[in-house]
């Protein structure tokens, strides 16, 4: 089985969920990171304060899905357009796949 061409809008959407996900998981630690500087340390600086701090963890949550599923989309959307250049050109990616076959 030869995989000759992709759909570059099929590649974008797994790209920015993939991506979202892994922005939600790198905002959830941003969010903590924060949030704990926030309340626990309190750096002089009153316009960058403890409250300021944890707002900032709490929106990493959400800004960093958004931005990281956003590259993510345009990034699959890319790829898929480079691998059907290049499978048009080398004539795609072979693949074995054995197991059990739906047509008898």
């Amino acid at each position: 089985m030869v995989i000759r061409r992709v759909s570059p809008l099929s590649c974008a959407k797994i790209g920015g969920l993939i991506y979202a996900l892994l922005g939600l998981i790198i905002g959830a630690c941003f969010s903590l990171f924060f949030f704990l500087l926030g309340a626990n340390m309190d750096l002089g600086d009153e316009a960058f304060g403890p409250m300021v701090r944890m707002m900032f963890g709490t929106g990493a949550i959400v800004l960093m899905p958004l931005l990281y599923g956003l590259m993510g989309l345009v990034g699959g959307a890319v790829t898929g357009l480079l691998y059907n250049l290049a499978a048009g050109i080398m004539g795609g990616i072979e693949i074995e796949v054995q197991g059990t076959s739906l047509i008898n």
